[in-house]
């Protein structure tokens, strides 16, 4: 009796484990990377792709998808993110921020001890790595993943040097460092009360966009002058004293790249020169004004990549109050913001979008299509979504497309991404497939619900 009982155990488990090879058939591909094709398959084989093409073998150990009427994406890449930290998402509420980052700095922030000058280090966390605070159990994960977002360039942004950032896939399970695919990609750098709107850290330095620019560049002194003396020291160490162990400039130094806030025209003049002046290499993040032309011409002369916020800028909620009316520059970027992609894209600067905190399925999908609507052509905003951030970060080699090798990251869908009636039916990150059960769209009011599971068809 228990021999028997043992053995239907070991065949539910061995039924309700997830398929090693899943193949999805006779649906349109879009490869971003290549052309697109019309009817085809993709074998995804131990979280990789196996194979792409009109002419594919499906193995016989394939759980097969039928994708007639189907399209199939790479999984898109958020460029910008908090997602995995599951504090963030609970400072948000508390804080009742807007995307998490503000609120997530001026929660962290707010109990912070009042710095005198830069030897103080005042909001700076240099040495955090996101792939150290990552957690499976963030309740956005289910939510961004049904709007097809299947990795995330996600930061600790506490502060003014918030930490180094990590590319996640964004998979469920009990085990953080499966989602890590690279655990640092750059710093993530704020200026000016907090970046995204946070606090100011108690008061004291740096209590003005000056002083934050002073500390910046401080620190990148401080941060040469400490590796000088370092390598210094370990060429003679009999020589001199042994310098002191500076975690916060260890960090600084440690970074691959810089990302710099730039939302308004004179904001990307700005940040562009003192990227050149730091020399460091560097992603601008904002980008609400990128639609001048002005701008989109700065960047192209800089060679500077652009992430863009798809939170566009809106009129305040409720009664305009009539001493503190909208000027005619917030209106007109209010009106012009979504256009930044196309007059980046016009300009051959490379830039791709991040959600700034949207985390609906439906809004997401509002924020892109008001992009296209404003001259973005619909194959760009995928690419902006998809091989350009991998692109920008250095993971191109393994994310971002539908080639042979890369990471099995999928979106399936009926009717063409960001439409308004497109649904997104199954989505497949590291080879795994998630099902939404609204068909991925969300209600507007709370996360989606997803099930990890077989996406449907037959052996």
């Amino acid at each position: 009796m228990k021999l028997a009982t043992a053995l239907l155990l070991f065949a539910a488990c061995v039924f309700a484990a997830e398929p090693s090879t899943v193949a999805v058939r006779n649906a349109r591909i879009v490869t971003v990377s290549g052309p697109v094709i019309a009817k085809g398959t993709v074998v995804v084989r131990n979280g990789l792709i196996e194979a792409v093409g009109e002419n594919v073998t499906i193995p016989e150990d394939a759980f097969i998808v039928e994708g007639e009427g189907l399209t199939v994406y790479p999984g898109l890449i958020d460029s910008l993110s908090t997602v995995g930290f599951a504090n963030a998402a609970a400072s948000t509420a508390a804080a009742g921020g807007r995307g998490g980052r503000g609120a997530q700095t001026a929660v962290a922030t707010a109990a912070a001890p009042r710095s005198m000058g830069p030897e103080d280090r005042p909001q700076t966390t240099s040495w955090e790595s996101a792939a150290d605070e990552i957690s499976a159990s963030d309740s956005r994960i289910p939510a961004v993943r049904s709007a097809g977002v299947t990795t995330a360039a996600t930061f600790p942004t506490r502060g003014i040097f918030g930490g180094q950032g990590s590319i996640i896939d964004l998979i469920s399970g009990e085990k953080p460092g499966e989602m890590v695919v690279v655990p640092t990609i750059g710093q993530y750098i704020s200026v000016g009360r907090g970046g995204f709107g946070g606090g100011g850290g108690g008061g004291g330095y740096p209590g003005s966009l000056m002083g934050y620019i002073a500390y910046v560049r401080q620190v990148y002194l401080d941060a040469d002058h400490y590796k000088m003396a370092m390598a210094a020291w370990d060429k003679d160490p009999r020589s001199m004293e042994r310098p002191m162990y500076d975690r916060a400039l260890e960090g600084v130094l440690a970074s691959k790249r810089i990302l710099l806030p730039a939302n308004r025209e004179v904001e990307i003049d700005r940040m562009l020169r003192f990227a050149a002046e730091l020399k460091q290499p560097a992603i601008l993040y904002g980008g609400h004004e990128a639609y001048k032309p002005e701008a989109a011409e700065l960047l192209k002369k800089s060679n500077m990549s652009m992430l863009v916020s798809l939170r566009w800028p809106e009129l305040p909620r409720g009664e305009i109050d009539p001493d503190n009316e909208p000027t005619m520059r917030a209106l007109e970027t209010i009106h012009k913001a979504p256009a930044a992609g196309a007059a980046l894209q016009k300009a051959g600067v490379k830039f791709a979008f991040y959600t700034d905190g949207i985390d609906q399925p439906r809004e997401l999908q509002r924020a892109v299509k008001r992009a296209i609507d404003a001259g973005l052509s619909r194959e760009d905003a995928i690419r902006a979504m998809t091989l350009t951030p991998a692109e920008i970060y250095g993971v191109a080699d393994r994310m971002g497309s539908i080639e042979k090798g890369k990471i099995g990251n999928l979106v399936v869908t009926r009717g063409d991404l960001f439409d308004d009636r497109a649904q997104v039916l199954w989505v497949i990150v590291d080879g795994r497939q998630y099902k939404p059960e609204t068909g991925g769209q969300g209600n507007g009011r709370g996360p989606a619900t997803e099930q990890p599971g077989n996406p449907g068809g037959n052996r």
